[in-house]
């Protein structure tokens, strides 16, 4: 979630997505087993795979899950095409001179020079007509695999000679309401004949079809959507997606959340040391006076328990009289000093305030793992902790920022779909009605992402709200870029991947069921930025992440407002081009615009990450104030 200090944090949403590099930094790093995953982008999506079987009777799918630039995960898919139940299988590639394999789960991997074979293990060989199996691994090299074989035939499952479906005609939309639309296009053509046609919504497959013609419901009101179709023939090929068309749903504004906009904004413990943030600071920029809450960042997921993060900076370092909230000096014996201390006066100032101490972040998080084994377990030692004597009265609350669930951030999480839903509901049952309960969650809206690999929606039920971290899509980690904004709110022509926006996020979490006043739009008080850039436009080249004060790749907006002043903007949000480098951050402009965007979506509000990055008189957080208003 964050900029500076080394709990680093990912959005993948993040990122890099989320997809990105630390502290609210979302791009995926796997860890297979005990082995650390290395290396560069694979290609993202491609068909390709070993003997036994007829020719059309299995097909091989390769995905680049993630990269972090020293190294990549990727993913074999095999489907069994055929009408009889595969009893093996073996998946045959190449991969030019400085691609490798470093470490493979659910299948052996073996190779002969550049040659590799993955071949089942005893539990996963055998295949039904029509079900799927996968195995994953880490590589190291900038190579992508071809020559991709099945079972000894096509990886595309097809006979020599057989072509790929041709594009469906432009879908047309009718009957277009509120929330719901029809779509209907011209058939394809096929040599051996079109088995269905797969519906894109903003990027992500929403349905399967076997005629031409398809009906979409749960939408908003007043947004609009991108569609497109693409045919697939007897043996599951896939043929070229139809024109992309623009769809727009009738009706205006959603009405506003009658409870209040939310404006929370991330402290974290860290600031008071190299970047000399404290807690008064939120009253001197005149921030504490525009927002409603606080996350308190981090608690630390240790042993399935929650744990304090850093017991000086939260409850044991002193302050002098001109540092403290109220001018008062603490004292050596008084029983609570610390940030802890600091945000009780403020809180008597501001008791509109409400508080929550935050657990996990991009890299606690892999304590959540153990704590889902036992959720009763761990919601009591929260509760604990949270409530413990001393500091009782300065928290409203809990968030708990897991990156993430089933998926991987720093480390893999296997705890599978259902435990965020079971951890948020011990939450619930423990902290009560009268106790805030909420979570940072990923931003990914691409097909299948980390927003499809957990009950996001089961688990809703049980906070009151959600942070969708819809930043660090995109970032300096991929070092030869492309450039692009790392908190798009919008699709746009040329974007990296699909789904990487905060509107495929936002539809995606609505598509679920959650409703928009349960969810918050992230805003970055920080830019990213890469190095060796010539071309001003997003997607240039470039030759490493740009230099920043705490890390490459990163910098405050206070800094980049004045050392990177923004020259153009692209997807709702703002970039810039000085000398080499090439940055993308939000402006007090683009957070208008942003906030208008979210109060038509009906959101409850808004957060950023984080306080220390906006200016000296807080512009950033006034903006998203006035807003919300």
């Amino acid at each position: 979630m964050s900029t500076s200090s080394p709990r680093l944090r990912r959005t993948y949403g993040g990122a890099p997505l989320s997809t990105a590099l630390p502290l609210r930094t979302r791009f995926l790093r796997r860890l297979a087993a005990t082995v650390a995953a290395l290396s560069l982008p694979v290609a993202g999506l491609v068909a390709l795979a070993g003997p036994a079987e007829a020719a059309a009777s299995a097909s091989a799918t390769y995905t680049k899950v993630s990269d972090w630039g020293s190294g990549f995960e990727g993913k074999w898919t095999i489907k069994n095409t055929g009408t009889t139940t595969l009893t093996s299988w073996t998946v045959e590639w190449d991969y030019p001179s400085g691609t490798r394999v470093t470490s493979a789960w659910d299948a052996t991997v073996t190779n002969s020079g550049n040659h590799w074979t993955g071949r089942n293990v005893g539990w996963n060989g055998t295949l039904a007509p029509g079900a799927t199996i996968s195995f994953g691994f880490n590589g190291a090299g900038p190579g992508a695999p071809t020559g991709c074989k099945i079972n000894g035939a096509s990886c595309d499952g097809s006979q020599p000679g057989d072509a790929p479906p041709s594009a469906p005609g432009a879908p047309q939309a009718s009957n277009v309401t509120e929330t719901s639309l029809n779509l209907s296009w011209a058939a394809a053509t096929d040599d051996k004949g079109v088995k269905n046609y797969d519906v894109h919504r903003n990027g992500a497959k929403v349905a399967t079809v076997t005629g031409t013609t398809h009906h979409e419901t749960g939408l908003t009101k007043g947004t609009t959507y991108d569609y497109h179709v693409v045919a697939r023939d007897t043996a599951d090929q896939t043929g070229a997606p139809s024109v992309h068309v623009s769809v727009t749903t009738s009706g205006g504004v959603n009405p506003p959340d009658p409870g209040g906009k939310v404006k929370l904004g991330y402290f974290t413990e860290w600031g008071v040391y190299g970047r000399n943030y404290h807690v008064k600071n939120l009253v001197t920029s005149g921030s504490a006076a525009k927002i409603t809450h606080i996350n308190y960042a981090f608690g630390n997921v240790q042993g399935g328990r929650c744990t304090i993060g850093d017991a000086y900076a939260d409850y044991d370092k002193a302050y002098t009289a001109d540092q403290s909230v109220d001018g008062k000096a603490d004292t050596w014996d008084q029983p609570l000093r610390g940030n802890f201390n600091q945000l009780r006066k403020l809180k008597a100032q501001y008791p509109n305030i409400k508080v929550l101490w935050s657990f996990g972040g991009w890299t606690w998080s892999g304590g959540f793992g153990q704590a889902a084994q036992n959720p009763a377990a761990f919601a009591q030692s929260c509760y604990d902790l949270v409530e413990d004597p001393r500091w009782a009265d300065v928290f409203d609350g809990i968030d708990l920022d897991w990156e993430y669930p089933n998926a991987c951030g720093l480390s893999c999480d296997t705890s599978g779909p259902a435990a965020l839903k079971n951890m948020m509901q011990a939450m619930r049952a423990k902290f009560g009605a009268n106790n805030l309960v909420t979570a940072a969650i990923s931003a990914d809206g691409s097909n299948g992402g980390k927003l499809d690999a957990a009950d996001y929606a089961g688990a809703a039920q049980y906070v009151d709200f959600y942070n969708v971290m819809t930043y660090d899509f995109f970032g300096g980690w991929a070092a030869q870029g492309p450039t692009a904004p790392h908190s798009p709110l919008t699709a746009y022509a040329g974007i990296p991947q699909d789904g990487f926006n905060s509107e495929a996020a936002i539809t995606k979490l609505k598509g679920k069921g959650i409703p928009g006043s349960k969810l918050n739009l992230g805003i970055g008080f920080y830019g990213r930025g890469w190095t060796g850039v010539t071309q001003a436009a997003p997607g240039g080249t470039a030759t490493g992440p740009a230099p920043g004060t705490y890390e490459q790749g990163i910098e405050d907006y206070k800094v980049l407002k004045n050392s990177c002043p923004a020259t153009g903007t692209v997807a709702g949000t703002a970039y810039a081009k000085c000398g080499s480098n090439w940055w993308s951050y939000d402006t007090p402009a683009t957070i208008a615009g942003k906030m208008t965007w979210a109060k038509n979506q009906g959101l409850k509000g808004a957060f950023f990450w984080e306080f220390s990055g906006d200016t000296a008189n807080g512009e950033l957080a006034d903006a998203i104030h006035t807003g919300l208003q």
